[in-house]
Order: C-alpha cells, then structure tokens, then sequence
C-alpha cells in the first residue's frame, strides 16, 4: 500500500460513523387499516413478519414504533401489537397518544394491562416510551397553518411524560427511557424547552421531500436538507439520543415543489439516508405499507404484503456521510417547516466524529509507520 493510499484510507476511517450494537431498524405502524377499521394480532403479525423477510433489505427489519397503546373501538384494551410483537419477536417504540386531550389516563391503563398479561415476553421487547407525536408542530403556527390537526402545548407534553415517569416506576418498564417525538424544527425553539429537558430521548420525524419552504426540495437536495435538520437538532440536543422517528421519500404520487416521488428517487433517498443509519442509530422507515389515504404520495416499501419491496434496498457497499457524522433530524429554533408530514433529518447519535488534532497525529503516526517499513 503507498503512503498515500495509507494516509487517505485511514483519514476516511476517522470520519466513519461508530456503530451501535444495539440499534434497532423499523417501521411504524398505525393502530388502523387504511380503511379506518382497527388491526388485529394477526395483522400485526402479517406486518412484522413482512417487515423482517424484505428482500434485499440491509438486515432484518425487526422494531415497530407504535402511535397509541390503545385498541382500536376500544376504552383502554392494551393494543393487539402487543402479542404480536411477542410472537414475531418484535422490539418496540411505544407511543401514547398525546394531542387533542387533557388527560393520558386511557392510554396508562392499556399500557399497564398489556405489561400485566403479556409479563416480561413483552417488557423486554420495549426499547423506549414516546410520550406524543408531533403535537408540539400541530400547536406552532406552521402546524395550525398546515391544518395539521390539535396539537398540545409544551407544558402540557411535559406533564404528561412526568406523569409517564411515575406510572411506569411500578412497572417492569421502570428503566426503560421515556421521550417524545416530534418534527425536527421544534427542538431549538426556546418555547418547547419544557419538553426538551423532561426526555431522555428526542424522537424526530424528518421528511426533506416536504420542505419546499427551505428552497430546493428536489431529490438532489436532500441530504443537504437532511444534513442542515440534523446540525441543528444535535445542536438543540444537548447529548441527549437522537432517534430517527420517521423519515422516506415516496415512490409514487404527486410532486410537491420540487420534490419529485418515484422509485429512482425513493431508492436514491434509501440509499443515501437511510443505509447511513441502519445499523446505527435506532430508525423506524416511514413506511412498510402506507395506510395514509389522505396524502396523494405513497411511502410504501412494500405493495399488497409482498417481500419483494418497490425499489431495490440492497445499500452500496461503501456509503458516504457529511463531514459533521451526522444523519439524524434536527429542529432550528423557529417553527418554519412548512411540512404536511413532519419535517425530517438524518441523524447519527453516536458518530465518531475525531477532532482535528487527533486526526493529525493519527495521519502523523501512519505517515511514519508506513515509512518504517
């Protein structure tokens, strides 16, 4: 090898996001059908064990993030996911409904059921507790313009993970950490700070085909979106984990500013958001199967329950990352996305990012080494 190849080879590693053992790759998954009718165990079943059968698909797709703990035309059964992520083997991102109401007592009870009579086969399968979603941007002003729907005032979303806290102290779930998720944008603003300080994790939904408010939207542009999202909620985060809630580019449907859905383009998003963090840092796709009929573009990775996905998800072999590590959403400190779906941003919680000194003397040591031989 020459001294150059020697020095450039182990200059990339420097730069090359640190895996974590432990982070989960997923889908969500909505409580209902696309016809408003509620799933039941064996269609959660059906889901999960597609999402882990994928073809092509960089590893086993085995975690769903979960909106409510609620079952469908029900007061507050525990949520049929429950068995069927017992039986599938399905790790979970829990998720308590938290917008359009002052009180998430329905939401405990079921959640306090299913943790009774499914024991510890399903405590151990959850990874974390997201107390809302993206009630913080359905209350901003861009949300309400948006008529993205109720949304929770941050004082409000606080009180309820605090109340999450001490529910969950009773329970086998009593180590397991407790955050919220919302769109990128919301993280920085000093208003939401009460929600910032109450998680131990920051769920984000970042979705650069909506940010047509940013400027260039186009599929080209995306990673400089992502990347930009992502600065600025690592920077809101204070070393808090950021998680990637949601995020994907649809392959159908219609245009939205410059954003263009297909599958080149859904693949091309794939591959250069997605790959990066699989394997990473915890990612839940947006979305298996849509079940969305309300927007006109489809985010689905598989059509009618098929293993053979819409676009090729095999990753490149090498992928490459922005010089700051990062692929996660972030949120700047004004409400300005102007997404229908939340805004989203690639993250890399635990990026092994060298500062310039270290990589000095690193480039130092093996510029010697080489010619020591």
């Amino acid at each position: 090898m020459s001294t150059l190849t020697t020095l450039l080879t182990l200059a990339a590693m420097a730069f090359l996001p640190a895996a974590d053992a432990t982070a989960v790759m997923g889908f969500n998954s909505a409580s209902t059908k696309a016809d408003g009718t509620p799933k039941v165990q064996s269609d959660f079943e059906g889901e999960f064990r597609l999402a882990a059968g994928l073809k092509g698909a960089p590893g086993p797709f085995t975690s769903v993030r979960l909106y409510t703990n609620i079952q469908g035309g029900t007061t507050n059964s525990p949520l049929s996911a429950f068995p069927a992520a017992v039986a599938t083997n399905t790790s979970i991102l829990l998720g308590l409904w938290a917008s359009g109401t002052d009180s998430i007592q329905n939401e405990l009870t079921a959640l306090g059921a299913g943790i009774e009579q499914y024991g510890d086969a399903f405590a151990n399968l959850v990874i974390g507790v997201a107390v809302g979603s993206e009630d913080l941007y359905r209350n901003s002003a861009t949300g309400i313009a948006n008529k993205a729907g109720i949304g929770a005032q941050p004082s409000v979303v606080a009180n309820f993970i605090s109340e999450t806290r001490s529910f969950l102290q009773n329970t086998s779930l009593a180590n397991v950490p407790v955050g919220h998720v919302d769109t990128f944008n919301v993280w920085g603003n000093a208003s939401n700070s009460a929600v910032l300080n109450a998680v131990d994790f920051l769920g984000i939904d970042v979705y650069p085909f909506y940010e047509n408010n940013l400027g260039n939207n186009s599929i080209g542009n995306a990673l400089t979106l992502w990347d930009s999202a992502m600065q600025q909620v690592q920077a809101a985060a204070g070393g808090k984990p950021v998680w990637i809630t949601e995020t994907g580019w649809p392959a159908s449907g219609a245009a939205w500013g410059d954003a263009e859905p297909s599958v080149a383009n859904a693949k091309l998003y794939w591959d250069e958001i997605g790959c990066p963090l699989f394997g990473v840092t915890n990612t839940w796709w947006y979305v298996l199967e849509d079940e969305n009929t309300s927007d006109t573009a489809n985010f689905s990775v598989s059509l009618d329950g098929t293993t053979t996905p819409v676009w090729d998800l095999t990753c490149p072999v090498a992928t490459t990352t922005s010089a700051n590590g990062t692929g996660s959403s972030s949120s700047s400190g004004s409400s300005s996305s102007s997404s229908a779906k939340p805004s989203a941003s690639r993250t890399k919680s635990g990026a092994a990012v060298v500062a310039p000194q270290a990589l000095a003397t690193l480039l130092l040591v093996a510029f010697a080494a080489t010619f020591a031989f």
